[in-house]
């Protein structure tokens, strides 16, 4: 993980790797048309987010440093679930109880534990709001 601003950006460090495990300096346009990279290899690895969201921490940018780390707990989240909280999150959509199952289910089913007390918090302001 990067100490310092000096080490950003981190692609340049040569550590960094997609989802799947593919060095960043391997997804090269010769490489796409051989066929050798895939659509799952152009995804961030979580460990990227989260040593971006160190960096971001340690510079002073909380609340980016949060959105890092909530899209940390996604990269693993299949696609149509976060589409599904993406249309729960909508007002006047779903219901209090759909949205805390949502959040539970990301916590239980992903390990998304920041996503999941966001979930809860944005169910408790819509419920206050009345955007439910």
């Amino acid at each position: 993980m990067p100490e310092s601003m000096d080490q950003y950006p981190l692609g340049e460090q040569g550590n960094v790797v997609s989802r799947t495990g593919r060095p960043l300096e391997a997804i090269t346009l010769d490489a796409v048309r051989a066929g050798e990279v895939v659509p799952e290899d152009l995804t961030i690895h979580a460990d990227t987010l989260r040593a971006q969201a160190a960096i971001a921490e340690r510079e002073g940018f909380a609340q980016l440093a949060a959105n890092l780390r909530r899209a940390a707990e996604l990269s693993s989240v299949p696609q149509e679930v976060v589409l599904t909280v993406y249309e729960a999150l909508r007002p006047y959509r779903v219901t209090y109880e759909r949205l805390l199952a949502l959040a539970d289910e990301l916590e239980r089913d992903y390990g998304a534990a920041e996503n999941a007390r966001f979930l809860r918090e944005a169910a408790a302001v819509y419920r206050e709001r009345k955007l439910l």
